[in-house]
């Protein structure tokens, strides 16, 4: 019989003595390299500056000690202002302070002496604060120890004056884009110490789920959160009624999807907090999330300890620039070596991958600590490193997995913070789909899919393709909208500098979707995610038939079939329902009927079904076009410019992952994200967090 999950929790936190005084060392051993840091800093600060001396090596010492306090008041003045300032002032508040503790420290100390007038102050004080930022990300080797350690003081300090929580809470991270077999691959290889120790040690489980068609974050979060992937055809997609383009990252269009979808039910509802996700899952209080780009509240303790922290902002600042120039090198090394298949890696990705490999990151840990603390009950966050570098590296490549590698540090981080904790968690791990690679469409056959549509259709109207390279402005963009957001000056400015709409303080950066022009001629939407294409006969309503589209445009569907890079073409035949064409045979998707070579045997045994409920969602084109598949590679052509795709079907894309502690009961491999989100929700009835359950059960034990 298995011990109920507060007291298998609580007897795996009970931490023998010797332990306490190894976590005392090491915070002794923070402290002594912080100082040896700062001390460093200065020294270097005052031999490069002719601005600045000293009287021997004592004031140096003093100063040191100086800055420790002024920061540590600092920090204090910050939090208690933070309400009144807003996030947009903690963040800039945050960066001043660490040029106005240099000053404090410099004019404090008699022994220090400056030249040159107000100015070099102001000087020395931004060539100290870069300096010490450095140096200290120098002495970690770039790692997260120094801002982990920050960040476990401040949970040492607040779980001594916590009571325990009653019941057990669950915290559920998501990494993007990580397939099933690439976790197994890696975890053999024994490169993720910390969430393959947990499966290697027998704690943890790890069941391979698969995703349906689409294979997107969006859909996957749809089902997981609020179990409605039912209301996601793709990735991006358009909409006849209302004549645009829905994109599901995009502020304003996720409010209306998640508005069709949600039941007030969904995971996290019952006192839960949704963060850096697509959709809320109908949590009261959400950080980052699309749907739902609210003000932070003064809940949010997270983005102080971040903005504030010498550790936090300041060092996100110096990894950014550091981040920027490997992605430069990385690429270079890529284009010397020749490896194929590979996508150009510039522009804004080069700002993107920095942003959501360290700063959100961090802010992610962040602000999952602070729910921690406090005993939130179920904690969902996404971490979208190594889907942000897969898909212009590829799944594979060494820097995707330096990502993946650097996301398993943060389990092994949020793990050591739970074990300090005087309430108990369960950590779950998922991925929302995996990643396929290959070489673009356009590379393979030099043209795009909207370039071969444009020339199988008979209209005088080009095609409008909506493909673009959105995705990973979406984090960026939601953070942005929440400071804009802020009913103060900040937010005004915020708005002002970006440009954002007043109404709703609404943020889009990085590349528009094109929306379809009005006109008398029939207009084609092309719209791509990943391999997955839908073609919208635009200006003809509702779901046009296979019949309808012969007569309109009779080359457009063999065109396509026959097409080397297209694996088959899903249309609605008046006669049988949905069928998939390919080009040398069809299948008809209800009765399972198939005429010459099937054409989905290649996708493997989950597709008749996955692309069978892709065919009957809403506001699913007229044409739904699945690229190829390589037989033995598994490569696929995405017809976006990614070497590394998913949203479709085809390869490792639809081979998502489940972790969870191996003592929970799960009945059956889960096949699509609606699935998952009942087995999760199964889980939190078990511990107790689900309030329209009045008795918690007993979570069992697998035979």
């Amino acid at each position: 019989m298995a011990k109920p999950p507060e007291q298998v929790s609580g007897d795996r936190r009970r931490k023998p003595v010797w332990l306490d005084l190894r976590r005392t060392g090491r915070g002794l051993q923070a402290m002594l390299l912080g100082g040896l840091a700062s001390l460093i800093s200065l020294i270097i600060t005052f031999w490069t500056l002719p601005q600045i001396s000293s009287d021997g090596w004592m004031p140096i010492v003093r100063l040191v000690v100086l800055l420790a306090v002024f920061s540590v008041l600092m920090r204090w003045v910050l939090a208690g202002v933070a309400v009144l300032i807003g996030s947009l002032g903690v963040l800039v508040g945050g960066l001043l302070s660490q040029f106005g503790v240099v000053y404090l420290g410099v004019t404090a100390d008699p022994g220090v002496n400056l030249s040159g007038g107000p100015e070099a102050v102001f000087v020395v004080s931004i060539v100290m604060s870069s300096v010490s930022a450095f140096v200290g990300w120098f002495a970690y080797a770039g790692s997260d120890d120094a801002y982990i350690a920050e960040i476990m003081r401040v949970v040492r300090r607040r779980a001594r004056k916590m009571a325990a929580a009653p019941k057990t809470g669950m915290l559920i991270i998501q990494l993007d884009g990580l397939s099933a077999p690439l976790l197994n691959w890696m975890v053999m290889a024994g490169n993720l110490p910390n969430l393959g120790g947990w499966i290697r040690d027998g704690k943890h489980s790890m069941v391979e789920w698969h995703t349906g068609v689409p294979a997107t974050t969006p859909a996957s979060q749809a089902g997981i959160l609020h179990g409605g992937s039912g209301q996601i055809p793709a990735f991006r997609w358009y909409e006849k009624e209302a004549g645009r383009v829905m994109v599901t990252n995009r502020g304003r269009d996720a409010a209306e999807i998640e508005a069709r979808m949600s039941t007030g039910r969904g995971l996290l509802a019952d006192g839960g907090v949704s963060i850096s996700n697509n959709w809320s899952g109908d949590a009261e209080h959400c950080e980052l999330v699309f749907s739902r780009a609210a003000l932070p509240n003064s809940r949010s303790g997270g983005y102080v300890r971040f903005f504030s922290s010498p550790q936090g902002a300041a060092r996100g600042l110096v990894l950014c620039v550091a981040e920027m120039v490997k992605e430069l090198f990385q690429a270079r090394r890529q284009r010397r070596r020749n490896l194929v298949p590979r996508v150009k890696r510039g522009g804004s990705y080069i700002f993107l991958r920095a942003v959501t490999n360290v700063l959100l990151r961090d802010l992610n840990v962040s602000l999952i600590t602070d729910e921690l603390v406090k005993g939130t009950p179920v904690i969902y966050c996404d971490f979208v490193d190594y889907d942000e570098v897969a898909h212009h590296a590829g799944p594979t490549r060494p820097e995707s997995l330096q990502a993946l590698e650097g996301l398993d540090r943060v389990l092994g981080a949020l793990q050591r913070i739970i074990d300090l904790l005087p309430h108990s968690y369960e950590i779950v791990v998922v991925s929302d789909h995996g990643q396929s690679q290959g070489a673009t469409f356009l590379q393979r056959y030099g043209r795009t899919l909207t370039d071969v549509v444009d020339e199988l259709v008979d209209t005088t109207s080009e095609p409008v393709a909506a493909v673009g390279k959105s995705e990973g402005w979406g984090p960026v963009n939601a953070f942005l909208t929440e400071l804009s957001l802020r009913r103060s000056v900040a937010g005004a400015v915020t708005r002002k500098a970006l440009h954002s709409k007043a109404s709703r303080g609404e943020v889009e950066l990085g590349p528009k979707d094109c929306e379809p022009a009005t006109g008398s001629d029939e207009q084609m939407i092309v719209t791509a995610s990943g391999n997955l294409a839908l073609i919208y006969l635009a200006t003809t309503p509702g779901r046009v038939p296979l019949e309808e589209i012969e007569l309109l445009h009779p080359k457009l569907i063999p065109g396509l079939a026959t097409h080397p890079g297209i694996g088959f073409v899903v249309v609605e035949s008046l006669a049988e329902g949905p069928v998939a064409i390919g080009s040398a045979g069809v299948r008809v998707l209800k009765s399972g009927r198939i005429e010459g070579e099937d054409p989905l045997a290649r996708y493997g045994p989950f597709a008749p079904a996955s692309i069978l409920r892709q065919a009957e969602l809403p506001h699913n084109g007229d044409l739904v076009v699945v690229s190829r598949v390589d037989d033995y590679t598994h490569e696929v052509a995405a017809f976006e410019e990614l070497v590394g795709c998913h949203g479709g079907i085809g390869g490792w894309q639809t081979n998502a992952v489940l972790v969870h502690p191996s003592r929970w009961e799960l009945k059956e491999t889960p096949v699509g994200s609606d699935a998952v989100h009942a087995q999760l929700v199964s889980w939190l009835e078990n511990l107790g967090q689900r309030k329209d359950v009045q008795d918690p059960v007993e979570t069992k034990v697998e035979a």
